[in-house]
């Protein structure tokens, strides 16, 4: 049976890479608690393809 509660995944997106033109995406799947952080968030990952840090969104 599924579980029930306030965590959901969510999809985080690189914001340099769609400005940068190179070809490919950077997303992370992680979850996060929808009562304690109602806004989307945004985290610093490393984006493989830019090969740095980056922040990424919350998207969807």
């Amino acid at each position: 049976m599924a579980k029930k509660g306030n965590r959901v995944q969510v999809i985080m997106e690189c914001t340099e890479h769609k400005t940068s033109g190179m070809p490919g995406t950077s997303r992370y799947i992680t979850t996060k608690n929808r009562k304690n952080t109602p806004e989307r968030i945004e985290l610093k990952k490393f984006n493989p393809i830019l090969k740095k840090m980056t922040v990424h969104k919350e998207i969807k």
